[in-house]
C-alpha cells in the first residue's frame, strides 16, 4: 500500500515546507509516501468559490483511479484522536486497495462531485486552520500514527 497526500498549490512559507520534508522523510522508513501538488487554477481569483471548487475537483478526480481510497481532510469528518488514526490507517493498510489517498482542498473546501467519490472524510481539529498548515499536520500525523504501529517512543501516553 501507498499513501499519498493532494494538495492544491504550493507552499508559501518556508517553515512550512521545512516541517513537512522532516516529516516526510521519517515516514519512508514506514511506507512508501508521496505528496502529490496539483497546480493553483489559472485566474482563481477571478472564480466564485463554487466554480473554483468545481475545477479543483476536476483535477482530483482526473487523477484518481477507481480502486484508490479517497479520504478528504475536511473540518465536517470525523475526529480521531492519534491512537484511533493509526488504528484507523492500520485497518486501511489491511485491504488490497493500492492507494490510501488523503486530500486537502483549497480554501472554499471541495465541490459536490469529490464529496461522493470519497470514501470519507476525516478533521483533524474542530478548529480551522489554513490548507497550507494542513500539509504539516497531516504529515505529521500519518507519520505518528507509523511509529504508534511500531510500538516506537515518540508518541507518548
Amino acid at each position: 500500500m501507498k499513501i499519498e497526500l493532494w494538495v492544491i498549490g504550493k507552499t508559501a512559507f518556508d517553515y512550512l515546507d521545512e516541517g513537512i520534508t522532516i516529516y516526510n522523510k521519517r515516514l519512508e522508513r514506514y511506507i512508501p509516501f508521496q505528496i502529490m501538488v496539483f497546480p493553483d487554477v489559472k485566474n482563481a481569483k477571478n472564480m466564485s468559490p463554487d466554480i473554483l471548487k468545481q475545477k479543483e475537483g476536476e483535477l482530483f478526480l482526473s487523477k484518481l483511479n477507481k480502486d484508490d481510497a479517497l479520504f478528504l481532510l475536511d473540518e465536517r469528518g470525523k475526529q480521531y484522536s492519534s491512537v484511533e488514526f493509526s488504528n484507523f490507517l492500520d485497518k486501511k493498510m489491511q485491504i488490497s486497495t493500492k492507494k490510501l489517498i488523503f486530500v486537502i482542498g483549497g480554501a472554499f473546501g471541495f465541490s459536490d462531485e469529490v464529496y461522493q467519490r470519497a470514501n470519507g472524510q476525516i478533521s483533524l481539529s474542530k478548529m480551522t486552520f489554513s490548507h497550507q498548515m494542513i500539509r504539516l499536520f497531516a504529515v505529521e500525523q500519518i507519520y505518528r500514527a507509523m511509529t504508534i504501529l511500531k510500538g516506537e517512543p515518540y508518541h507518548n501516553e
